[in-house]
């Protein structure tokens, strides 16, 4: 891939990621809560995989891309624990809210993760700018 089509890639993914908490924003205002949810994991998911295209690491399954920030990001401490953690509860709560039946989130679960999500693309983008 050329440095020009792989920083374009990594600018679109940064991009869905800011996209995409905004989307999470809008269903905040309409308290719904399990689409938050969803959208915020979206929003680092998408941080997550421009940073693993900027280090050459891709996959095809989120729980391939989950595994190499974990192990490549995490572990090295290029990134927090607790930046780790939000990513994994993030994980765990879009797989819940999407396919299990009566799961619902309600604000004080899902409010929180709003500037975590935020301070979480910041740090990603940093990184990657770096």
């Amino acid at each position: 891939m050329s440095e020009n089509h792989q920083d374009n890639l990594i600018q679109y993914r940064l991009d869905r990621a800011q996209e995409t908490y905004d989307e999470a924003v809008l269903m905040k205002r309409e308290k719904h809560w399990n689409t938050c949810a969803n959208r915020l994991y979206y929003s680092c998911f998408y941080a997550v995989l421009a940073l693993l295209e900027k280090h050459g690491f891709a996959s095809s399954k989120h729980s391939g891309v989950k595994s190499f920030f974990n192990q490549r990001f995490i572990k090295t401490g290029k990134i927090s624990k607790e930046q780790g953690k939000l990513y994994n509860n993030l994980f765990d709560a879009r797989q819940e809210g999407d396919y299990i039946d009566f799961v619902y989130f309600d604000a004080d679960i899902v409010e929180p993760w709003f500037p975590k999500v935020k301070d979480f693309i910041a740090i990603i983008t940093n990184l990657i700018n770096e």
